[in-house]
């Protein structure tokens, strides 16, 4: 049986120790009745799930510690099964800095060793002008896609009120980790656009 489910950890500095126990108890397609069971007290229900575009999120855990980083943890349930597809932990935005992605990164190199993959964005207008680091690890039955993207003065989203006639507005930074089973996410880099 896959494991999948993210369980409880420590209000400390994540250890391998803790980061291996992350997927222990639930499995890839549990329905979100069963998984709302095995979370208990610790899952908050949202009243309106969060979409994802192939998913849904109606569970998170609201402080999942990796590395001393408080992040939240999305439960990502398939829209066409109803079953657990994706966990997805991201740093809230005014949080994301560059020494909290190193701390999480080193928290799961600490965990998995080094990345099977590295891949980068450099900044254009393709990107938003927006920088992004990737890192893949590929164990034991998950894909891990630990993705940073720096914060950038030269785009147009994030304006007040989505007027661009004020200049550059910028974008805040992101930090995010999805685990997901092999099929279900790439174990390396992605292709790049050749057609433009």
């Amino acid at each position: 049986m896959l494991s999948a489910a993210l369980l409880c950890l420590p209000p400390g500095p994540a250890r391998a120790a803790d980061i291996a126990g992350l997927w222990e108890g639930t499995y890839w397609g549990e329905p979100g009745s069963a998984l709302l069971a095995h979370l208990g007290a610790r899952a908050t229900v949202l009243p309106r799930p969060i979409d994802f575009g192939d998913s849904y999120a109606p569970i998170v855990l609201r402080r999942v510690v990796v590395g001393g980083v408080p992040l939240i943890a999305f439960f990502q349930l398939d829209k066409t099964t109803g079953g657990l597809k994706r966990i997805q932990l991201e740093r809230q935005r005014h949080g994301v800095t560059p020494p909290a992605a190193r701390a999480v990164l080193g928290a799961f190199e600490a965990a998995y060793g080094m990345p099977d993959a590295m891949c980068g964005v450099r900044p254009g207008p393709e990107s938003g002008y927006q920088a992004a680091a990737e890192r893949v690890w590929a164990r034991a039955g998950i894909v891990i896609r630990a993705i940073f993207r720096d914060t950038t003065i030269e785009a147009f989203e994030g304006c007040l009120a989505g007027d661009p006639s004020i200049g550059p507005c910028g974008l805040t930074g992101q930090l995010l980790l999805r685990i997901s089973p092999p099929g279900a996410d790439a174990a390396g880099c992605p292709v790049p656009d050749r057609a433009r």
